[in-house]
């Protein structure tokens, strides 16, 4: 069984506050876009092996699709999967590979194994793998909250052409929730309200594409900045840092100016340019 596995781009992210079990809750819409990588899933007898294109990528436990695996196959003695990965999205980036890869085995793994597994497990199981990967177990885009696992699903046919980018920066998680200056009262805002007035008023989707990450991080990686101001130059509607950085991307109301703005990128930075009204494909073949 081979399937894709979509990165995401954070539309909106607000930090509400540190929670008394030590994550934080927040406020985003997450959408995904056109960049993914790809996973092959193997039935084997007794073991959870993983192979990658991608030498910095671990291939043991401390990768989620590993621990998804383990997850799924911990009551099922002597089966096994073998996973070989096709990376493509950059670790450290914002856009949710390595939870999209962990969702991905989550949700086909039962499939090829013929098992069914009830939704509210396999939250469960999600939920415990990382904030990001309950988003990626069901279609659509969604409005999330608490630690990201508050998920209210929507359909959004986007309206503009989004240019991806990272500068090649790795940026940690955890440094950048202990490098934030939270406000005593945040703004709150309703994002998915926000998003659908975006599409008319230039206003509002200033307000959307805010991101409490920012500032720290690119105080600490100027480059970032770079990336994002680079592409307001080229005359993106907007553009935002996705996540906790590093990729930033810019949001075009026609193709040329999309198109123009990626060629001005080295081949390495651009991840790809997402067109409107993208609708992912999960599932590429059966095996």
């Amino acid at each position: 069984m081979t399937i894709r596995s979509f990165a995401k781009i954070n539309l909106g992210l607000r930090v509400l506050g540190r929670r008394a079990d030590g994550f934080h809750d927040i406020s985003t819409i997450f959408h995904r876009v056109e960049l993914h990588d790809t996973l092959h899933l193997e039935t084997t007898d007794g073991k959870v092996t993983l192979e990658c294109n991608r030498d910095d990528i671990p291939v043991d436990d401390g990768n989620l699709c590993v621990r998804a695996a383990r997850l799924l196959l911990a009551q099922q003695r002597g089966r096994g999967v073998h996973i070989v990965l096709q990376k493509n999205i950059p670790a450290g980036a914002g856009l949710g590979g390595g939870s999209s890869n962990a969702a991905a085995v989550l949700r086909f793994l039962p499939k090829l194994l013929g098992q069914h597994i009830p939704d509210g497990e396999l939250l469960e199981m999600a939920a415990l793998l990382g904030s990001d990967v309950p988003f990626f177990l069901q279609d659509g885009s969604a409005a999330a909250r608490g630690r990201g696992e508050r998920l209210t699903y929507f359909v959004w046919n986007c309206p503009w052409w989004i240019v991806l980018v990272n500068p090649g920066i790795h940026v940690s998680t955890a440094w950048a929730y202990g490098a934030l200056r939270l406000e005593a009262q945040p703004e709150d805002p309703d994002l998915q309200a926000l998003l659908e007035r975006a599409v008319r008023d230039p206003e509002a989707l200033a307000t959307l594409l805010r991101n409490d990450f920012e500032a720290p991080v690119m105080e600490a990686h100027p480059g970032i900045r770079e990336v994002k101001e680079a592409m307001l130059r080229a005359g993106a509607v907007g553009a935002m840092m996705s996540g906790s950085g590093s990729s930033v991307f810019g949001l075009f109301d026609n193709e040329a100016a999309a198109r123009t703005c990626a060629a001005g990128f080295p081949p390495g930075q651009l991840l790809g340019v997402t067109p409107p009204d993208f609708s992912p494909v999960l599932l590429q073949r059966n095996t």
